[in-house]
């Protein structure tokens, strides 16, 4: 190892004494440098080198060539010398070239090691790019960036057509399933179309680009006015019938325009049959299609868009994002501030018919979601900065009409999912129309969605609303809603209910009657429903009665959930937690009774590492060293050594 380090250094005396003889460097600088570069060496030829090894050196031989030409640069401003080339000038760049190569070799698989490799022979135009590419393609044949890259660089560096569409074709035989590769192909031969276009409009031959391109009348009337300052190709000299001449001239020209609109056309067609019949099932690149041919001028674009438009209809019509799409495609350009988004717009009508003709087709969840999230967003749009809505509001009282139409028929068609149901009670209540708010999430909370706990509140969110306009309601009036949150509870499962529960607390906290009823409800809720891990009820009521009761009565609370069978351990962690910070104070009852609650939670849940670490820092903290080591033997024993608990014995 040390004789092949030392024989890369030597290599190297040939460019550092050029570096010192111009004075780029000095005698310690290259002595650092050859203490750093000997370093990389030397983690290069370890058995296992590692890419961040690679990487790093490259990044010093980059960092150090960009100085060397500042300070070249430099130097020459000061000495008005000619540049003239030695080999420090082409040292750098080949080391890390070399580099690159090495690890390339090691770490083949790595893609984007490749892609650093190509952009760095991109940017110092080495003349290694070529290999680079054939070695890229050779090792990564399936990834369609590989040929994208290569197919651009012919293009636009090496200005080389007919090399770049053979890279692009030989990559779609490879990844034909590559919707990229498929769509920059059609870029570049469209690209290259316009390239030829544009020599023709340079030299006065032709007009316009295949680009679409909004003119001014004042360029056009431009050029009108300076037609002598162009010349044909073809133009004849000496001609004596200039009329015929003129005639000929003009019906090349159209011809010229239309071989160029025609052959676009075409190639797109070809295109595009190629990436169906690969990709039949791709929707997304028949959009980037049609997104394409709407940006180009070519001939018979409003056939080739009618025929996209009719594939995707036959083969996407089941597809809910389908629709979706074509609506927001028909509103393109719609959105003005000087316009605004009136209801009676052509392009808005013609949006709401496609999602209704959609939901004809897709009667489904996803369909109506998509529905309404498109009126939605359009209604604040319209609505401005304004973010309240209400009914007589304008410009945006016929889309609230029939966005409530749609919600209604999403109801009738069975669509309507647990979102989409507690929005449509939200509209109603900011529209202020709370007796059919009411009637309607009295409706919902009856029927499909008897479980859903947003929809329980929202009902009792109504509920509030309707009671008198008094700050702090009278028991009598708090009647209904307590009856309507105890059936909320009874029919939400305890895993989904905790933000009624916790409605529940906020709103009673200071009925003592009420609050009492829901202790007791809670208890018979945990009983029922066994374990809580998802949301512990019981953790949650003994919380809230330690911040309202006090300390004596939450113990009698938390002992009577520990009564019931299978209690859980947030359960146990939260009584221990109480009882901690009261034996803190000095209370020797409150440091009994966390003891009693360790040795029943680990009855339970024995396996439990962090249980074990808990108590034994309480008794480290509060104990006696006769308990700390009871404790961290039965630990021992219990956990039996696990690795889990070796690793944890060291904090003990």
């Amino acid at each position: 190892m040390a004789d092949v380090v030392q024989y890369r250094l030597e290599r190297m005396v040939d460019e550092l004494d050029d570096l010192e003889r111009k004075g780029i460097f000095t005698r310690a600088e290259i002595a650092e440098i050859v203490k750093q570069r000997r370093k990389f060496e030397y983690r290069l030829k370890r058995p296992s080198p590692l890419k961040e090894d690679f990487i790093a050196y490259i990044d010093y031989e980059v960092q150090l060539d960009e100085l060397r030409q500042l300070r070249r640069k430099a130097a020459l401003i000061q000495s008005d010398k000619k540049n003239n080339k030695s080999v420090s000038e082409f040292a750098g760049v080949a080391r890390i070239v070399e580099i690159y190569r090495l690890a390339t070799m090691r770490y083949k698989g790595d893609v984007n090691l490749w892609f650093r490799y190509l952009e760095f022979c991109r940017e110092k135009r080495n003349g290694r790019m070529k290999k680079a590419l054939a070695q890229v393609i050779r090792f990564h044949p399936k990834v369609a960036g590989v040929w994208i890259y290569a197919a651009a660089w012919e293009f636009d560096k090496n200005l080389n057509v007919a090399a770049a569409r053979a890279l692009m074709q030989n990559g779609l035989r490879v990844c034909s399933n590559s919707e990229d590769l498929w769509v920059e192909y059609l870029r570049m031969e469209l690209t290259y179309l316009n390239k030829l276009k544009a020599r023709r409009v340079a030299l006065g031959e032709d007009k316009g680009s295949l680009v679409r391109d909004k003119k001014t009348v004042e360029d056009e009337k431009w050029k009108d006015e300076n037609k002598e300052l162009f010349m044909s190709l073809d133009e004849k000299e000496g001609s004596d019938d200039s009329n015929v001449d003129e005639v000929e001239d003009v019906e090349d020209v159209t011809e010229k325009i239309d071989i160029f609109r025609e052959k676009g056309s075409n190639v797109l067609q070809a295109i595009y049959s190629g990436a169906v019949e690969a990709l039949p099932s791709s929707f997304e690149l028949r959009k980037r299609f049609l997104e394409i041919l709407e940006a180009t001028d070519l001939a018979h674009s409003d056939e080739i868009r009618n025929t996209i438009l009719s594939d995707l209809n036959r083969d996407f019509s089941k597809d809910p994002e389908y629709w979706n799409w074509l609506a927001r495609h028909e509103m393109s350009g719609c959105i003005s501030k000087e316009t605004g988004l009136e209801f009676a717009n052509p392009q808005v009508q013609k949006a709401i018919q496609v999602f209704e003709e959609g939901i004809e087709t897709v009667n489904s969840s996803s369909m109506f979601e998509m529905y309404i999230k498109f009126l939605t967003e359009y209604i604040a749009l319209s609505n401005g900065e304004d973010d309240e809505i209400s009914p007589t509001s304008n410009p945006i009282g016929d889309w609230i009409s029939h966005l409530t139409n749609v919600y209604q028929k999403a109801d009738e068609t069975g669509c309507l999912t647990e979102e989409l149901a507690n929005n449509y009670v939200s509209l109603y209540l900011k529209l202020e129309r709370t007796q059919e708010a009411q009637k309607l999430a009295e409706k919902l909370c009856s029927g499909k969605f008897t479980g859903s706990a947003k929809l329980w509140l929202s009902r009792v969110s109504v509920e509030i609303k309707s009671l008198s306009t008094n700050s702090t309601p009278s028991k009598a009036e708090l009647q209904p809603v307590f009856e309507l949150l105890s059936n909320a509870l009874s029919k939400v499962p305890i895993s989904e209910s905790e933000s009624l529960w916790s409605t529940a607390f906020n709103l009673f906290a200071d009925q003592r009657t009420y609050i009492d009823k829901l202790v007791e409800m809670s208890i018979l809720s945990v009983a029922r429903g066994g374990r809580d891990n998802v949301f512990s009820l019981a953790s949650t009521v003994v919380k809230f009665v330690l911040q309202t009761k006090g300390s004596h009565s939450a113990r009698k609370i938390y002992k009577k959930f520990l009564a019931l069978p299978g209690p859980s351990l947030v359960l146990y962690k939260d009584c221990i937690e109480i009882e901690t910070n009261l034996a803190s104070l000095g209370d020797k009852d409150c440091l009994r009774n966390a003891r009693k609650l360790y040795d029943s939670a680990l009855a339970s849940y024995s396996q439990d590492v962090e249980l074990w670490k808990n108590y034994y820092s309480l008794e480290t903290k509060m104990g006696t060293s006769e308990t700390v080591n009871g404790v961290y033997w039965r630990a021992r024993k219990t956990l039996k050594e696990s690795a889990d608990f070796i690793v944890g014995s060291d904090l003990l």
